[in-house]
């Protein structure tokens, strides 16, 4: 590709890059999508063998191809999600370069960029960063003070119990990855010990419907950044523990803490096999549980202000009530001979430049468009709205930025004409 130019060119063929490709594509702007592996790689590559999403497949709504399956209230599994990734790229004939990576993006002095790639040095008028927000596994320094006879691996590794050593599993971080894997364990036999963070949880299906159902009628994933009460810092907060495995249900940490799960504090830097661990185990449960019952008190306050039908439901009762908190154990006496830590990712930007970064290394912009003339983001959680970094909510992101950039490529051409 050395030395070719494109009037726009989009780093990643994900469900952000595709949807920016296909809105481009409708327009009629010429454009290169270049993706370092192949689309759905990350849903591929960095799930576990019974991942599904959590949200239902009625809200897959990628443009110009919506949800075309037979279970439109069910949840798609890792393989299905990539085989949808893959035939919406077919669909359109999507200008995909796969095995490209950017190593590299400047601003030409003049105007338009120059990407330094693994394929050679191409340019464009126009650029969309559409990599998503999780890109470095986050693992504590001290993690290699732990005895290194424990097998220590991220998230993203983690695929099935089976492919662990025999023992208990200590699991770090309880958001949706970690809650999720933590019972996949348990349903496996597995003794999990689970350290707790600050994730709240929400109920599957409440008075008649999925719960999600009741947010996207309620207008929750349309409401802007903006309009939010955190504002901006919304984008900080760690996203509710459901899952769609077995047809969808909660994940009721308590339930699994009766049924043998042991349930921790934060994990404290620790050595050897010696672990320290937070207390407030009673004080996180309980606020992710307030949590649940917040959404189903909007969700009862609509259904009467709206005059919905949809059935009485009892409210929920805990089935199991945490006594001291344990501090600290000895990981060999219990057997511990595993460690996954689902504490999350930093973002990696660095190779688009300073000046378009705070100083945490966030991307500064306003519903993807940057300060930097003719750059642009894509696919980040809360980019816009909540619906930003899923499915239901990419293709307005992408209507959105393909307007501004018909808009500049208009006035682009004008000037040069």
């Amino acid at each position: 590709m050395s030395g070719r130019h494109v009037p726009v060119v989009i780093v990643g063929g994900g469900q952000a890059g595709l949807s920016m490709s296909w809105t481009l594509a409708d327009r009629g702007i010429d454009h290169l999508v270049l993706e370092a592996n192949r689309p759905g790689h990350a849903w591929a590559a960095e799930r576990w063998d019974t991942f599904c999403l959590v949200t239902p497949n009625w809200q897959c709504r990628l443009p110009g191809f919506p949800y075309d399956g037979d279970d439109p209230e069910g949840f798609m599994g890792r393989d299905e999600i990539v085989d949808y990734l893959a035939r919406y790229a077919a669909s359109f004939d999507a200008p995909l370069r796969c095995g490209v990576s950017v190593r590299q993006l400047d601003r030409v002095p003049g105007g338009g960029f120059r990407l330094d790639t693994t394929g050679g040095i191409v340019t464009a008028d126009q650029v969309v960063v559409a990599t998503g927000g999780y890109h470095d596994p986050i693992v504590p320094r001290w993690a290699g003070e732990l005895d290194p006879g424990l097998l220590q691996l991220h998230s993203s590794a983690y695929r099935t119990p089976s492919a662990l050593p025999d023992g208990a599993v200590l699991v770090v971080g309880s958001g949706q990855s970690g809650a999720q894997i933590a019972e996949d364990l348990h349903l496996a036999g597995r003794q999990v010990h689970l350290c707790l963070g600050d994730a709240p949880r929400v109920a599957r299906r409440y008075r008649g419907r999925d719960v999600v159902a009741w947010l996207d009628l309620m207008g929750f994933y349309d409401l802007p950044v903006e309009r939010h009460p955190l504002k901006e810092r919304v984008r900080d907060n760690t996203n509710h523990y459901v899952t769609g495995r077995d047809g969808g249900r909660d994940i009721d940490l308590r339930l699994r803490a009766h049924e043998g799960m042991r349930l921790y504090g934060r994990f404290e830097q620790s050595a050897g096999t010696q672990f320290r661990f937070g207390g407030g185990v009673r004080e996180k449960l309980d606020a992710a549980d307030k949590v649940s019952a917040d959404i189903k008190g909007s969700i009862d306050r609509f259904i009467a202000e709206q005059g919905v039908a949809a059935p009485e439901e009892p409210p929920y009762l805990p089935v199991w009530t945490p006594g001291l908190d344990r501090l600290s154990i000895d990981a060999a006496a219990r057997r511990i001979r595993s460690i996954v830590w689902c504490i999350g990712f930093t973002m990696n930007f660095r190779w688009i430049g300073p000046d378009v970064l705070d100083a945490r290394g966030t991307p500064i912009h306003h519903r993807g468009v940057t300060n930097e003339p003719g750059l642009y983001m894509l696919g980040l959680p809360w980019m816009h709205s909540w619906g930003s970094g899923r499915f239901s909510g990419v293709a307005r992101d992408a209507d959105f930025l393909a307007e501004r950039i018909a808009a500049r490529r208009g006035a682009e051409l004008s000037h040069a004409g």
